[in-house]
């Protein structure tokens, strides 16, 4: 669950304060229409990422990285489309209330359809390896993922709130902070999918400038945040004392209630960056920390086998055995006794879904390291879901024998 939340979280986290953001100003800036334009945008960009999510898991007609290129090719005339726009607004008169907005709809709904789609399709990722969508494990993910879009959600309308209660001049100076550094993101992305396609010469200056951009992906994310976060600061001290004017006690009230209400909001804000910025750093470490695997146990190789001992594995407990190849590859496989019987689960180290990353025990059961996903014991043998690769062996003379040539055939699973 936590895995998921964090997942939910960082994919979103971008697209929920640019969202927030941009509907703050136009409902700052162009009142109930722009807010309302803005809100359709939103829809838009969430019903085009459900359709994308389908089409890219349940079709061959997508080629992701040429769309997302196209998405920030967009993104980036929309965003000097809407520089010219607001710079002609006042001759524009009427039209200028109508298409600013219009257009400052376009961005959050692309920013959206970028980083949604891969957040709707978690379901169908977890359904690869369970059998239900009424299993626990599938349960326990899905609300890790509901509860990362509510806390999107929730900041999209603090940050909407913020950008509300902030002078035009200074919204249109934040956002465009946002939207600028969100463009920086893109065209570093875009440099990468065109050096990776092959439509531009690569050289050294672009080879390092995306190799960096890659590495360091997050760091436009946390100038993000960073720049939310100067947000409520300047509300609070925009607030620290009733300034406005007032000519009797009921509009001092209704000042009274408005700082509050803007400190609350602030607050929130504020505890939602931190919060990122801890989900990001110290949660995901918690959520993607390394299971250490259990060593290789010993075994003979006789006749062509892999020799296994039934005493060496008669504790109902994991096992692993490895065959090193001439390229020195270590392909693994595991054995556990299966309780109240006496059949082994047998397989390889090693599943179709999650590849070679490995099992381990926990609390008496067999856990995939990658997905989380806990093995039913019985099961382990047979084919399907995140089980282990099945494998050809014999029982004989009190031991179990792993054909060479069988392990042979999956060499490539495993890195050296």
């Amino acid at each position: 669950m936590l895995k998921y939340f964090v997942m939910t979280c960082e994919a979103l986290l971008t697209a929920a304060i640019l969202t927030g953001a941009c509907m703050g100003f136009a409902g700052t800036t162009f009142r109930k229409t722009g807010k309302t334009i803005l809100l359709i945008g939103t829809l838009l960009g969430v019903l085009s990422a459900g359709v994308m999510a389908y089409l890219k898991n349940a079709t061959r007609l997508i080629d992701t990285s040429l769309w997302n290129m196209r998405n920030f090719i967009a993104a980036g005339v929309i965003l000097i489309l809407f520089w010219v726009l607001s710079a002609l607004r006042r001759p524009m008169k009427r039209a200028g209330d109508v298409l600013p907005p219009a257009v400052l709809s376009l961005l959050p709904a692309l920013v959206i359809f970028y980083a949604m789609p891969d957040v709707l399709a978690y379901p169908y990722v977890i359904l690869l390896t369970e059998k239900s969508v009424l299993s626990t494990n599938f349960l326990l993910k899905t609300i890790g993922i509901v509860l990362g879009i509510l806390l999107c959600i929730l900041i999209v309308s603090a940050v909407e709130r913020g950008f509300d209660r902030m002078k035009k001049p200074l919204g249109f100076l934040f956002l465009n902070f946002l939207l600028l550094v969100n463009t920086a993101r893109q065209l570093t992305v875009v440099l990468r999918i065109m050096l990776t396609k092959r439509m531009i010469a690569s050289n050294h200056t672009l080879f390092s400038i995306a190799k960096f951009s890659s590495n360091h992906d997050n760091w436009f994310t946390f100038a993000v945040i960073g720049i939310a976060a100067v947000i409520p600061l300047l509300l609070i001290l925009q607030n620290v004392k009733i300034t406005e004017s007032y000519h009797n006690p009921a509009e001092h009230r209704k000042l009274r209630k408005k700082r509050r209400l803007t400190m609350q909001w602030s607050a929130v804000i504020l505890t939602c960056m931190v919060f990122s910025v801890l989900n990001l750093t110290t949660v995901k470490a918690v959520a993607n920390r390394e299971v250490e695997l259990s060593p290789v146990e010993d075994s003979l190789i006789e006749d062509g086998n892999v020799v296994v001992r039934f005493e060496q594995v008669e504790d109902g407990h994991l096992h692993r055995f490895a065959y090193t190849t001439e390229k020195g590859t270590k392909i693994r496989f595991i054995v556990i006794k299966k309780s109240n019987s006496s059949a082994y689960g047998i397989g390889l180290d090693a599943c179709d879904i999650c590849g070679e990353t490995g099992y381990y025990e926990k609390d008496g059961q067999v856990v995939c390291n990658l997905c989380d996903v806990v093995m039913n014991i019985n099961t382990i043998g047979f084919k399907g879901g995140c089980n282990p690769i099945v494998i050809p062996y014999n029982i004989s003379n009190g031991s179990i024998y792993v054909p060479i040539e069988g392990l042979m055939e999956y060499e490539k699973e495993f890195k050296k």
